[in-house]
């Protein structure tokens, strides 16, 4: 096997056993504007019922108009992402390794790219079992070792009603930076024995994966309901909202966005620089970190969006002394990557960035990674906060604060493995927002 391929191997199993209910993690530095969809709505987690007749709906672009034969994969994964270790005929109905056919080059645009899109399930294949599926993209020319992306999906077979609230009266202080959930799980009718053991909870907030509340456990057990209440598990840091801007025409500038000019061989959509709000809470109609691709004076966005270089540029007098800064939202598949650290401009005394990025409307917020497991502030009582035991401290404090009014979107995903079983089934799921 060659060295590349080691590399490819080798990340791709560090990413397999990781936490990835609800991630995308991009490997080909060619591929771009990775999205996954239940149905077709841009901003709801990628969950679909077993046997409902949703879809997941998956595109990419692949940036070059040289064909290169895509195909997929699926996988069926455990609560944390692991392989279950299930045969493909357990879980699928069908085939696997199937090609992506539906293709199209894009049209008018400096930046040349082919867009891919799919659908599953499909007539090639279908889904038999409830929980966690891998997605795998790859090139056929590269070969199944070296991947182009991987996406987590989720199928749901509902067996229990979830109730949850959310509180900023937490556990650790009051009307001030945290939010706290509390729900109870009713599974009459479904038996679940000794939950402690056979349940897997996880908690996400606005989607993200680094701050995520894992393996979360029942505070109370009885007969036909459990309760998840006062768990310092549950509470977490509230941030504030996403920031935005829209970069949908290449004539001139729009929200956010300062100018728009061409440098060959493209365009660069510079942004308005942004603030600290680590004192303020800044109030907007945000989409918790959704974005949406779309060029105003085209029809097809999918195909007639251009790509631009987009640059942030976050002040800061003094550089850091520790850690990171990062640009995070959808587009960055909600996870700190690398493509999206900042660097620091000893002359601007500002963090910047510049990333490619498709026409379109973001959010977006700028987090610490500190590499310290100190949570969402200083203080002893974030350290409670699920941003402590995430193995990686990343935070809102540094520059956008955590203020108890700002609206979040939170996904409770329940798993059970019964006695006998050899999977983990996903038997619920809810939605709850906060400030609602």
């Amino acid at each position: 096997m060659k060295w590349a391929q080691v590399a490819w191997v080798a990340i791709w199993l560090l990413w397999g056993w990781q936490v990835a209910a609800q991630q995308t993690v991009v490997f080909s530095p060619h591929v771009y504007t990775v999205q996954v969809m239940a149905g077709n709505d841009a901003f709801a987690p990628a969950v679909i019922g077993l046997g409902s007749g949703e879809r997941f709906n998956i595109s990419f672009d692949h940036l070059t108009h040289d064909y290169h034969q895509m195909r997929y994969r699926l996988e069926h994964c455990d609560a944390n992402g692991k392989p279950s270790g299930l045969t493909e005929g357990e879980y699928l109905v069908g085939f696997n390794d199937n090609p992506i056919s539906e293709t199209e080059v894009s049209i008018n645009t400096l930046v040349p790219y082919t867009h891919y899109r799919f659908s599953i399930p499909n007539e090639d294949v279908q889904l038999k079992l409830a929980g966690n599926y891998r997605l795998t993209v790859y090139d056929s020319e590269l070969g199944r070792d070296e991947p182009a992306f991987c996406a987590m999906l989720a199928v749901v077979e509902p067996e229990v009603a979830i109730k949850a609230s959310i509180s900023t009266d937490t556990d650790i202080d009051r009307n001030r930076a945290h939010q706290q959930l509390a729900f109870a799980i009713d599974h009459q009718g479904y038996t679940i024995s000794d939950p402690q053991a056979t349940l897997t909870v996880h908690v996400l907030q606005n989607r993200r994966t680094d701050n995520m509340a894992r393996d979360v456990k029942p505070s109370f057990v009885g007969a036909n309901e459990l309760r998840f209440e006062h768990l310092p598990a549950l509470i977490f840091g509230a941030g504030n909202e996403y920031r935005r801007f829209e970069t949908v025409s290449t004539r001139h500038a729009t929200r956010g966005v300062e100018r728009v000019n061409y440098i060959a061989p493209c365009y660069h959509a510079t942004l308005m620089a942004d603030e600290s709000r680590a004192l303020h809470y800044s109030y907007d109609q945000d989409q918790n970190g959704g974005f949406v691709v779309r060029n105003a004076l085209a029809a097809e966005g999918d195909v007639e969006a251009d790509y631009l270089i987009t640059h942030f540029t976050l002040p800061c007098p003094t550089p850091l002394s520790t850690g990171e800064v990062v640009v995070e939202g959808g587009f960055t598949e909600s996870q700190c990557r690398e493509h999206f650290v900042m660097g620091y401009d000893t002359q601007l005394q500002a963090y910047t960035a510049q990333v490619l990025l498709k026409q379109g409307a973001y959010n977006y917020l700028y987090l610490h990674q500190s590499g310290e497991t100190n949570g969402d502030s200083e203080d002893e009582a974030s350290k409670m906060t699920p941003a402590a035991t995430a193995g990686k401290g990343v935070a809102t404090a540094a520059f956008e604060g955590n203020h108890y009014e700002t609206e979040n979107e939170y996904i409770i995903m329940v798993y059970h493995r019964g006695f006998g079983q050899r999977y983990d089934k996903l038997i619920g799921t809810c939605i709850i927002r906060s400030a609602q």
